[in-house]
């Protein structure tokens, strides 16, 4: 594959990764603060209010799924977001386990997201790039 359709492609791959990133921050958590998401923090047992937390993760993960689609700081993203979402992953499988065999599950989303991931460092590596 040639420089340009490599570079053409993992600017397709940082748009859906960011797609993922933004509206799982906005819809779900700002917007329409959603039960699974209460039960999440609810299920590490620390206290946190989600009512709170859910929201500024929310924010957090808007704010990585924009600094992903401009290509700020590179790589360094796209790296953050492979790192959560396998943590997250991790997380639910350790506290809230059921939420792995309902529909549009954190296997049927982290997974591919974390594809693209590794489509974009692969891309742009082999391009000689930092965007």
């Amino acid at each position: 594959m040639s420089s340009p359709d490599a570079l053409k492609l993992a600017r397709w791959c940082r748009w859906m990764l960011a797609l993922v990133f933004i509206y799982h921050g906005l819809v779900p958590k700002v917007l329409f603060l959603s039960p699974v998401e209460v039960q999440m923090v609810e299920a590490a047992g620390l206290g946190l209010d989600a009512q709170i937390i859910s929201p500024l993760a929310g924010v957090g993960e808007v704010l990585l799924g924009l600094l992903i689609l401009f290509g700020w700081f590179g790589r360094w993203p796209v790296l953050a977001a492979a790192l959560g979402l396998v943590g997250l992953l991790a997380y639910v499988a350790l506290y809230t386990p059921a939420l792995l065999l309902g529909a549009f599950n954190p296997v049927t989303t982290n997974l591919p997201a974390l594809l693209l991931c590794g489509l974009i460092i692969r891309l742009e590596t082999g391009c000689n790039t930092d965007a």
